[in-house]
């Protein structure tokens, strides 16, 4: 019952518990009587999409069941929490798998897309469906009995509910292969964030572990006689962190490079509704917005292709990447309406408005429980303010 503080850590005992899932739902399969190649494709279909990323959602749930209990999990309790951090994970690989194949994307994790894998093709489709269905029944198995299980499935039904209306919006505004930025504006932006991003990314993960920790949905303190409504005060903080976390996605993907964040930008090639491109929209002159309804969503020419590759491949390329002429363009606006300046005054302000919000919280009495904790919300926070990649 050791508190594992180091990242590496951590990271391998959680993962310990995707090889128990894995067998859970690998059993289940069997004892359905299915044939041995589907048991087969099944389980390549999880291994190849669930694992490989960075885990932050999943483990998110253990690290804010940690912080509520102030203390370390037993292996029983351990067990539980991760089958519901391994469910996030799960909603994320649905997602991406589907994502990957509206976007018709190449490549995932440095692996391809799993719908470009040979023989999987739009079977992509259904396997997906599996993905999230492997979800209703981890949590079935593990947490029928509990008494917070109906809250449980409504929770995730509701975040994919979410999650999937902020894709629409998504994808109707910002078709690749079709430039119009009379259709983005900040706010259309926010609104893809929120529900695209925020509520599975941020609230999800924590709502899971207060549900876990029995916090009810509305509890009053000795030191107050106004109810506390803490579900709803976790989302007042997680939804604008979410939101600060894209933004602040967005802005790299302008200003990081490749060797910092890891890969090269293409919001701008692939016309996203980024906060970058609808900021420049909201300040832009008569000049500059035609210049930015030129060249934004303009992919470079077979030459600068060409040109692009060899830089990859050369320690120039890892550097700074290359930048078609239309690319260079947008840029060039960016810089001249201060965009990074901009992004710092902004990153600044948020940070102050949710360090208001965490101080408002009232955790009670020393080691009470089953109410929020500040350092739930400050560990989040402080995992993303001011980082580069």
């Amino acid at each position: 019952m050791i508190m594992t503080t180091d990242k590496a850590a951590r990271r391998a005992k959680f993962e310990s518990v995707w090889s128990i899932i894995h067998d859970e739902l690998l059993a289940h399969f069997k004892a359905c009587g299915m044939p041995t190649e589907a048991q087969e494709w099944y389980s390549k279909n999880l291994q190849y999409n669930v694992p490989g990323g960075k885990l932050n959602r999943g483990m998110s749930v253990v690290d804010t069941v940690e912080i509520l209990k102030g203390r370390p999990l037993t292996d029983e309790e351990y067990l539980q929490v991760a089958v519901l951090g391994w469910g996030v994970e799960l909603l994320q690989a649905f997602f991406l798998v589907t994502d990957d194949l509206m976007d018709s994307s190449i490549t995932r994790r440095g692996q391809p897309c799993y719908y470009r894998v040979p023989e999987i093709g739009l079977v992509a489709v259904n396997d997906a469906f599996m993905l999230e269905g492997a979800i209703y029944h981890l949590l079935k198995l593990h947490f029928k009995k509990e008494p917070y299980y109906v809250d449980l499935l409504e929770l995730f039904h509701e975040t994919s509910y979410q999650t999937e209306i902020g894709q629409l919006i998504d994808l109707i505004t910002a078709p690749e292969d079709i430039v119009d930025l009379s259709r983005f504006s900040l706010q259309k932006h926010s609104m893809i964030v929120v529900y695209k991003t925020a509520f599975y990314s941020f609230y999800l993960p924590v709502a899971l572990a207060m549900l876990f920790c029995r916090i009810p949905t509305s509890y009053t303190l000795p030191s107050s006689t106004s109810p506390i409504a803490p579900y709803e005060v976790a989302k007042a903080i997680l939804v604008p962190l979410g939101e600060y976390f894209q933004v602040q996605d967005d802005f790299l993907d302008f200003a990081g490079l490749p060797a910092q964040i890891g890969k090269v930008g293409t919001d701008i090639v692939d016309n996203k509704c980024s906060w970058c491109i609808n900021t420049a929209l909201s300040l832009a002159t008569p000049e500059q917005r035609k210049t930015l309804d030129e060249n934004y969503g303009v992919k470079p020419t077979q030459e600068e292709r060409e040109i692009a590759k060899k830089m990859a491949e050369g320690k120039n390329g890892e550097e700074q990447g290359y930048l078609g002429e239309a690319e260079k363009r947008v840029k060039a606006v960016y810089e001249e309406i201060g965009l990074r300046k901009i992004y710092a005054e902004y990153e600044e302000s948020i940070y102050k408005e949710l360090i208001k919000l965490i101080d408002q919280i009232d955790e009670g009495s020393p080691g009470q429980e089953s109410v929020l904790k500040k350092d739930v919300f400050k560990s989040f926070l402080d995992k993303i303010y001011r980082r580069k990649k």
